[in-house]
């Protein structure tokens, strides 16, 4: 019982070709600790990842990935993935009102 509560809580195929996950485990981090405002929000960030309007790479960091989907007039939902050996998993999640620099990779 316990592994399966710290097990994978979702799995998306991105417009890259990749996959991003997150164990239970860390979602509960990112909503309890990190952004609380994105507690019950699994669909909403599935649904950026899976079908965002744009995604932009970090100017920090090549392997990470943001991608955004608009939630109303000005506010976006923002998924961070990296991407490492051909696998991805989720760094964060957050509403937010700008989208960051970085040069857009898709649409293209």
């Amino acid at each position: 019982m316990a592994q399966e509560n710290s097990g994978i809580l979702f799995e998306v195929q991105t417009p890259l070709g990749f996959r991003v996950r997150v164990t239970r485990a860390y979602w509960r981090i990112i909503t309890e600790i990190k952004h609380p405002v994105m507690r019950g929000r699994e669909a909403d960030v599935q649904e950026t990842l899976r079908n965002p309007d744009e995604i932009r790479v970090s100017k920090k960091d090549p392997r990470v990935y943001l991608f955004y989907k608009p939630e109303r007039l000005g506010r976006w939902v923002c998924a961070v993935a990296k991407r490492l050996n051909g696998e991805g998993f989720l760094i964060t999640t957050y509403p937010t009102d700008a989208i960051k620099e970085g040069k857009r990779v898709w649409p293209r």
